[in-house]
């Protein structure tokens, strides 16, 4: 069926009407235009709209002919008045909704042929200057459409038909039906004028007047977006059957070999989509379930708020990672196990933050905690010599992807990317290093630039010399052509010594990669000589055993690792790669006469964290636990985009396997190349992933700032369907709902 999300638009229209009283059985008729097209969709003649279909409604064309389609409305004919309609989208370009209708009071001014003057600054900026009468003429005939069309130049938004109804036009489908209500309101408000002391009513000054419809007029621009940036949202049929992850189970027991994506995400359509959400207005919360939300916080985690209240007495900010920052105060957990977080006050969540993703096997797994408890308790957690596990950990890892030759281990992911640079560098003997904007590569001195934000540069780098981010440079993501001319410009600044990528796109796929991306990047180290780098801090073991690069088929020169290392447990970190580079990384205090680099640390490879890394590793090849998180992710997005479906949201749900995104406010998508809507724009549609944020957590969901998930092998079906129970319950609360 063609021009599926305008006709949607209309029976949500004409269900909203009904609901309120506006519209009854067959009376009256509504319009939506069809982006792109000189076509509109429209109610059928003398139907209940109570039993109305998306099928059921009509398609014209700005003549005012029907344009029949196989799938469309099959013997049905558009309503009487669509000449009318054609006139109006014909006319004025602004209006992308129409609303006519039979209503009482606004009729009964129909009957009295009295327009309605300016009476209120509300009635100006929404409505018009004045609601004018529209001269009468028989229904569905050329001479009243004609009629309309002469009155609606004037830019107003409501009109009188003399002894007939009202058209209300709107920039999209809520503003028109706001706008109709609105003109009862106004009707009512007004006859109750005239009846009481005749020849008393005032209207408001010409200057006010003129200043609130110039505001209108603005708006109406804005909100214009609404329909003429939108795109057709992803359609879900109602039986469709979700994907399971029960129906993989089998695959647990056999070796590991499968990575968490069933199929790769259309990159193209995926940022259409993300692009339309950026260019409208943003939709959030309405006023009355925001307040519910933090009333819940401010009810339901009274003891969270106590505690880090206390915090912020010894801890900067309150909390001591980025990821506890959440809105309007961060939540103090105490247990944590599987699919499922409990706070101090013991309310429970479903967990799709799993540590910001490295519990791929469920949060405080239980057999790999047990193997870990047992190494502890023989050499405690840290010797300060060398242990059987550090060698364990590197084995395991060259097991499942064998261009990791040699492992070195560090502390962090942080200190894994400082490494992996530092290397780079010495081993090529270049300095410049290049990554894609909008990454997070960690919080060291060289990667703190274009960070979140591509095309920042040092937005981000207070307390960093200029000095320390010299030779990085960005590239904007998806862009090999800004890439390769980096690497040119390069040359004459010594050569590149690396470039790093995370492998599905910055922010763990945010902004996501074609599927050839990584190996055309490669393709353009090779010719410049530069080392590639791949940051798996996050997808290392999450995607598949093989990481990213076996899932892709690259071979990076480095490959850095974080917390997905050691499945969860702390000081997990370290870098990899072939023999030959990792050569310079030799331990040793003279490192033959400056030949290695110096990287290292006291609890870096401690006990505690190689065996935990061996056994989660081990563990997540014997259960396939990437593939049967991937699943989970599969099962979680196509019901997510089912309910912003049945919404009618503009909202963006996908996923790469256990790695999901649901984009409400598209701040993450704002860069440099548009500098303007980002300063304008940004705080607003953060502070919109914040209240998401809240109000998914208010509902029993813990995400990462609203906007992402990780899903892990804990995740069943029904734990993902008690999640979208949860989502829809917040969506159901969304603005225009």
């Amino acid at each position: 069926m063609k021009h599926r999300m305008s006709r949607q638009h209309v029976v949500d229209m004409c269900r909203t009407m009904l609901d309120r009283g506006y519209l009854k059985a067959t009376e009256g008729n509504v319009s939506v235009r069809v982006p792109g097209h000189q076509l509109y969709a429209v109610t059928p003649s003398n139907y209940d709209y109570d039993k109305m279909r998306v099928e059921d409604v009509c398609i014209v064309d700005f003549q005012g002919k029907h344009v029949p389609d196989v799938g469309g409305a099959g013997g049905l004919v558009p309503s009487i008045e669509c000449g009318m309609h054609a006139n109006v989208y014909r006319e004025r370009p602004d209006v992308n909704a129409i609303v006519h209708t039979h209503q009482p009071y606004a009729s009964a001014l129909a009957f009295l042929r009295k327009p309605i003057p300016a009476l209120t600054d509300e009635q100006v900026r929404f409505l018009g200057k004045e609601v004018a009468i529209i001269d009468y003429a028989p229904s569905g005939t050329g001479f009243l459409a004609k009629n309309v069309q002469k009155k609606v130049v004037s830019g107003d938004n409501a009109f009188i038909i003399a002894n007939h109804g009202v058209v209300a036009l709107g920039t999209d489908p809520s503003r028109a039906v706001f706008n109709m209500a609105l003109l009862e309101k106004v009707s009512i408000a007004y006859l109750m004028a005239l009846t009481s002391e005749a020849g008393k009513v005032y209207t408001i000054p010409a200057t006010i007047r003129e200043i609130a419809f110039s505001k209108l007029k603005k708006d109406e621009k804005r909100i214009a977006s609404q329909i003429v940036d939108a795109v057709e949202p992803v359609r879900v049929p109602e039986d469709e059957e979700l994907p399971s992850v029960a129906t993989h189970a089998d695959i647990a027991e056999t070796a590991a070999s499968g990575y968490m994506i069933s199929e790769y995400l259309d990159v193209d359509d995926t940022m259409r989509r993300l692009k339309a959400l950026v260019s409208q207005p943003i939709r959030g919360l309405r006023h009355d379930a925001l307040l519910d939300v933090l009333n819940y916080f401010d009810t339901k985690c009274t003891a969270s708020r106590e505690i880090t209240e206390r915090a912020k007495l010894r801890i900067p900010g309150g909390v001591q990672h980025n990821l506890a920052f959440n809105y309007p105060f961060p939540l103090a957990v105490d247990r944590a196990h599987g699919a499922y977080l409990t706070d101090r006050d013991g309310n429970v969540y479903i967990d799709f933050l799993q540590a910001g993703g490295p519990t791929i096997l469920g949060s405080n797994y239980g057999p790999v905690n047990e193997q870990v408890a047992a190494v502890i308790a023989e050499s405690g957690p840290v010797t300060g010599l060398f242990h059987e596990y550090e060698l364990k950990l590197a084995e395991i890892i060259n097991q499942h992807m064998p261009h990791i030759e040699m492992y070195r281990s560090l502390g962090s992911g942080t200190e894994a990317v400082m490494a992996a640079v530092r290397a780079a560098r010495a081993k090529t003997g270049k300095k410049m290093v290049i990554k894609v904007g909008g990454a997070y590569h960690g919080w060291s001195d060289t990667v703190v630039y274009g960070l979140r934000v591509p095309g920042s540069f040092r937005m981000n780098a207070k307390g960093i010399p200029w000095g320390a981010t010299g030779r990085t440079r960005e590239a904007f993501p998806h862009d090999l052509g800004t890439l390769k001319r980096k690497l040119i410009e390069n040359r004459v600044r010594g050569g590149t010594a690396a470039v790093i990528v995370e492998p599905f796109g910055p922010e763990s796929g945010t902004r996501p990669v074609p599927k050839d991306f990584n190996a055309a990047v490669r393709k353009l180290c090779d010719e410049f000589g530069a080392m590639l780098i791949f940051d798996e801090v996050v997808t290392g073991f999450r995607t598949g055993m093989g990481g990213a690069a076996g899932y892709f088929g690259v071979k990076p020169d480095l490959t850095v690792f974080g917390k997905a290392v050691s499945g969860g447990y702390p000081m997990a970190g370290g870098v990899g790669g072939s023999a030959e580079v990792m050569s310079v990384f030799g331990s040793g205090l003279d490192g033959k006469s400056g030949a290695h680099i110096q990287v290292g640390g006291t609890l870096s490879a401690n006990p505690l964290s190689c065996a935990a890394g061996y056994f989660a590793i081990q563990e997540m090849a014997r259960t396939n636990a990437p593939v049967l998180a991937g699943r989970a992710g599969d099962r979680l997005t196509r019901g997510l985009q089912k309910l912003l479906d049945k919404y009618g949201l503009p909202y963006v749900a996908y996923n790469q396997g256990s790695i999901v995104h649901l984009e409400c406010s598209g701040v993450m998508l704002l860069d440099m190349r548009n500098p303007i809507k980002l300063f304008k724009e940004n705080k607003a549609r953060k502070t919109l992933m914040e209240q998401m944020g809240a109000a998914y957590a208010a509902h029993g969901i813990i995400t990462l700032a609203g906007s992402r998930m990780y899903t892990s092998m804990a995740d069943t079906d029904e734990v993902i369907d008690d999640a979208l129970t949860r989502f829809d319950q917040v969506f159901a609360q969304v603005e225009g709902v």
